[in-house]
């Protein structure tokens, strides 16, 4: 099944959260290194945030992002890069199954390909 045609849903609006903001700095945000300015005024305790969605640079997560990935129940992964997004997938095959997975050619007559993974916990 692609992506495309199925839904995620969300129960309530107020639980999502839409932020741009560089990997290692989302990474030290999560972990309370770094300050939350970008999303100031947020109750962190209250919001219980279940699913995270990245799309990496072509050189993929970082070994800090990869490893958070695991405190989560879902991950939408999009990438650029279907090498790296190999290795990042590799990196959390004990902790989660992917279970839907999709490819887009977005760019034809290139090589480049964007692919698309949704991974759930495998502890639910």
């Amino acid at each position: 099944m692609c992506l495309a045609e199925s839904a995620i849903v969300v129960p309530d609006a107020a639980w999502l959260v839409f932020s741009t903001c560089h990997a290692q700095e989302f990474t030290d945000t999560w972990k309370v290194k770094g300050s939350r300015n970008r999303l100031a005024g947020l109750d962190w305790e209250q919001l219980e945030l279940q699913t995270l969605f990245v799309d990496p640079p072509r050189a993929g997560l970082d070994p800090e992002t990869e490893q958070l990935l695991q405190d989560f129940k879902q991950v939408v992964y999009i990438s650029c890069n279907p090498e790296t997004l190999a290795k990042n997938l590799k990196s959390v095959r004990d902790t989660h199954d992917i279970v839907r997975f999709a490819v887009f050619d977005q760019f034809p007559y290139t090589h480049h390909l964007e692919c698309g993974a949704f991974l759930v916990n495998k502890v639910q």
